[in-house]
């Protein structure tokens, strides 16, 4: 099964629900009070294995090293999961789903469930499966085991970006699509889940864009969706400068390494062109940034904005998206989307 849609929006929480209510033995499934699902609920059960991008451990050279460590660091991530179940989006850590960890997956497919009559892998993110170290290795190997699952074994995977997978996996697996949660929803959540006040709530949903995950982020002035917002509007402002060494600083202001750790700021960017397409069509009440709408105004009034050239730019950034997928140089692919970015918005027609 492949869960797909927008991070934060709960594919993996779905991909749980759907596994725990398989293994509870319970009459009303899932009951939430066997055996089964009070392991599930605390992610200790041994029939539930759930995988996810891990950055790559240090000092881990051979490949039967790699394995233990990526083991080590996902049950101390596990520990983590547990210890505070509700978790921001986002982080600029370089991070994938390794060959090791597949392989480990695959021998513990190959074994009987622990304790009930299946069990379940879950492979959150599950595009990070291919854009590593220049190769589909990963990816190729998890296809061989969705080819030949042995008996028992059932496999779900999540995805933000299911266009990344191999069209061999996808085809392999029923798609189930999650639509973003409204903004309603969201407020909804945070404030009685989290005990947030109704104002900053709002502004938090509105902000996230259907992401409980991203609303979380939100709420801290200091987080990594806060930073990632800023960081996207620079680049928003190179691009529309009108000054081509505006776009050459603010590439060289990245490293030359860690392009997969820019995924959150290219859907940032994305937020902000859209933004700038609403304040050109005089629609302010969609503008997500409301606190910088006469920047918004200002520059699309410059620009002329039409709508057919905000959709380019949002495909340009999502161009890069993919690129950044591929671990590209940092420097050299934003440099490439700033110089198409101000081809685009800044012609005027």
């Amino acid at each position: 099964m492949l869960i797909h849609g927008m991070p934060g929006c709960g594919k993996q929480s779905l991909a749980h629900w759907l596994a725990r209510t398989r293994l509870c033995t319970g009459a009303d499934k899932p009951c939430g009070e066997c055996s089964s699902c009070r392991l599930a609920l605390h992610l200790e059960h041994p029939d539930i294995h759930w995988y996810f991008p891990l950055p790559r451990p240090k000092r881990a050279h051979s490949p039967q090293r790699l394995a233990e460590a990526l083991e080590e660091a996902r049950h101390e991530k596990l520990a983590e999961f547990r210890s505070r179940p509700l978790r921001p989006e986002g982080g600029t850590d370089v991070r994938g789903i390794y060959l090791a960890a597949v392989l480990t997956m695959r021998k513990s497919a190959h074994r009987r469930p622990a304790i009930g009559e299946e069990q379940f892998f879950i492979i959150g993110d599950a595009e990070y499966l291919v854009p590593q170290e220049a190769s589909p290795e990963a990816a190729n190997a998890l296809l061989k085991l969705l080819e030949e699952p042995p008996d028992g074994s059932r496999f779900i995977l999540t995805s933000g970006k299911p266009g990344s997978l191999l069209d061999t996996i996808r085809s392999r697996a029923l798609p189930i699509h999650l639509p973003p949660l409204s903004a309603g929803e969201v407020a909804a959540f945070l404030e009685e889940e989290c005990g947030v006040g109704p104002a900053p709530a709002q502004r938090a949903a509105s902000l996230a864009q259907g992401s409980i995950g991203a609303a979380l982020s939100c709420l801290d002035s200091d987080g990594a969706h806060t930073g990632q917002r800023e960081g996207s509007l620079k680049l928003l402002r190179a691009a529309t400068g009108g000054r081509r060494a505006e776009c050459y600083a603010a590439a060289l202001a990245f490293g030359p390494a860690g392009a997969r750790g820019l995924l959150d700021l290219m859907a940032g960017l994305q937020l902000w062109i859209r933004d700038l397409g609403a304040a050109s069509l005089g629609r302010d009440e969609l503008v997500v940034n409301s606190h910088e709408l006469p920047f918004l105004r200002k520059t699309a009034g410059r620009l002329a904005l039409t709508p057919d050239r905000v959709a380019r730019a949002v495909d340009q950034v999502e161009e890069a998206r993919m690129l950044a997928l591929g671990n590209v140089n940092p420097q050299l692919f934003i440099s490439s989307l700033l110089l198409e970015l101000e081809e685009t918005l800044n012609k005027v027609v």
